[in-house]
C-alpha cells in the first residue's frame, strides 16, 4: 500500500491518493460497511452501478465469520476477494461489529477482546484473531482494540491503552502476520482523556504499520470534546500515514473527523438510514439550496432527507431527487419505492441503499474537492448550520 497526502485545506482537511490492491482511491474516502464481505442489501451485480473507484473500499469484521464457512475452507479458496468474487475490489479488516456492538457490551481482559457476535459473546486472542487475518487476506487490516465508552474509570481507560498496545505487539510479531499480505493499521483508544490518546497515539507510532486505525470515537463522548480529542491524536502521528476512524458516521461528525486530518471513514450511517427507510437528498453544489423552514415536508423530514414510508410518496412518480445519476433514480419513482416498503419487498431497501450509497460517496467527493480547492472550512461551516437550521425549523413548526 502507497499513500501520498496531494493537498491540505486552511482550517484542516487534506486530500491525498492510496495506492491499494492495484486501485487508486482519493482520500478522504468512505468504507462501505458490509456483512461478511458484501453491503447489506446491494448485491454484487449492482456495485458496479455505484461510482467508480470510490466505491470499492469494502470494510468488514472478521468476527461475521466466527460461525458457518470455515477459516480453512476460506483460505483454500484463496481468501475473501476469490471467495465473494471481488478481485477488484479492497477489502479493510476492522476487529468489531459497528451495527450491532454497544459499549455495554465491550470487555476484555488479560487474554484477548470480547466482542458481541451475531452468535454470542466471543474471546478473541490476538493468535486467533491473525488466523482469520491470515486466511481471509484483506488488503488492509487493523489489530484488536479494547475500546471504551467516555464514561469509564481513568484507571479502566489506562488498562484499555496498554492492552491495546500489547495486543498490537503481538499480533505484528505473530508468526503468521507475514501470510496475511496486508497493510497493518496501528488500533489506537483512550476513551475521553486527551493524555491517554495521545499516549497510546505515540505508543502505536512507534511501530511497524503501515496506517492507522481510530477507535472508541461515538462511545457518548459529545460533538464538543470531540475535535480536541481527535486533534491530539493526529498532532502525534506522522503525516505520510493515512488515518482511519470507526464511529463517525453522520455528515458533521465526518467533517470533524476530516478538519482533523482522518483519511477513512466507515459508514454505518448508510445502514441505519436504509433500514429507516429514509434517504439523502441534502444538495451536493450548493448546500444553501435546501428546503428552508417555511417549505417544510409533509411528512416532517428535516430538507436533508425524505422518508419513502410516508404516505406522501404513494402517488409520487418523480425519482428520490432529481439529477442524481444513481441506478436507482435512474430507473425507479418514489411511488414504487414506497409500494416495495408498504409490501415488505426487500427489494425497497436494495434500491434505497444504491441511492444512499450512491449520494454519500458525492458527499466524500465534494469534500475532497473543497479541500483541493481550499474552502473546506467554509464548506463546513455552511453545511453544519444549514442542516441545523433546518432541524431546528422542523422541530419548531411540528
Amino acid at each position: 500500500m502507497k499513500f501520498c497526502v496531494k493537498a491540505w485545506s486552511k482550517g484542516g482537511g487534506r486530500a491525498g491518493v492510496m495506492q491499494v490492491g492495484g486501485c487508486a482511491i482519493e482520500t478522504p474516502a468512505l468504507l462501505l460497511t458490509t456483512r461478511k464481505g458484501l453491503p447489506n442489501f446491494i448485491p454484487p451485480d449492482l456495485l458496479s452501478s455505484l461510482p467508480d473507484p470510490d466505491s470499492r473500499l469494502l470494510q468488514f469484521s472478521p468476527l461475521h465469520f466466527s460461525e458457518g464457512i470455515s477459516l480453512k475452507t476460506i483460505s483454500e479458496l484463496g481468501g475473501l476477494h476469490q471467495m465473494l468474487g471481488l478481485k477488484e475490489h479492497v477489502f479493510a479488516a476492522v476487529p468489531r461489529d459497528s451495527i450491532i456492538s454497544l459499549p455495554e457490551y465491550q470487555s476484555a481482559n488479560k487474554m484477548g477482546a470480547s466482542f458481541e457476535t451475531p452468535c454470542g459473546r466471543l474471546l478473541i486472542k490476538p493468535a486467533q484473531y491473525m488466523e482469520m487475518i491470515s486466511s481471509m487476506k484483506p488488503n488492509m487490516w487493523a489489530t484488536l482494540a479494547d475500546e471504551v465508552p467516555a464514561w469509564v474509570s481513568e484507571k479502566r481507560n489506562r488498562a484499555s491503552v496498554d492492552r491495546t498496545v500489547r495486543w498490537l505487539d503481538e499480533c505484528i510479531t505473530s508468526n503468521v502476520v507475514t501470510n496475511t499480505g496486508g497493510a497493518v493499521f496501528g488500533s489506537i483508544v483512550g476513551g475521553s482523556k486527551i493524555e491517554e490518546r495521545k499516549r497510546c497515539a505515540q505508543e502505536v507510532a512507534k511501530r511497524n504499520v503501515s496506517g492507522f486505525c481510530i477507535g472508541g470515537f461515538g462511545l457518548g463522548e459529545s460533538m464538543d470534546e470531540r475535535p480536541a480529542l481527535l486533534n491530539a491524536i493526529t498532532e502525534s502521528l506522522p503525516e505520510e500515514k493515512p488515518r482511519q476512524i470507526c464511529g463517525l458516521g453522520l455528515p458533521e461528525e465526518v467533517l470533524q473527523g476530516v478538519a482533523a486530518g482522518v483519511d477513512l471513514f466507515d459508514s454505518t450511517y448508510i445502514y441505519h438510514l436504509t433500514l429507516g427507510g429514509f434517504a439523502l437528498t441534502f444538495p451536493l453544489d450548493d448546500i444553501t439550496k435546501c428546503c428552508s423552514g417555511d417549505q417544510l415536508c409533509d411528512d416532517g423530514t428535516d430538507g436533508t432527507k425524505i422518508n419513502l414510508k410516508a404516505t406522501v410518496y404513494r402517488k409520487d412518480t418523480s425519482p428520490i431527487k432529481e439529477g442524481c445519476k444513481c441506478y436507482t433514480c435512474q430507473n425507479h419513482t418514489k411511488a414504487y419505492i414506497n409500494h416495495l416498503f408498504n409490501v415488505h419487498e426487500m427489494l425497497a431497501q436494495i434500491l434505497l441503499e444504491i441511492h444512499n450509497t450512491h449520494h454519500y460517496l458525492g458527499f466524500f467527493h465534494v469534500v475532497r474537492e473543497t479541500i483541493k480547492r481550499g474552502t473546506f472550512q467554509e464548506f463546513r461551516q455552511n453545511f453544519v448550520e444549514s442542516r441545523r437550521d433546518h432541524i431546528f425549523a422542523v422541530a419548531l413548526g411540528a
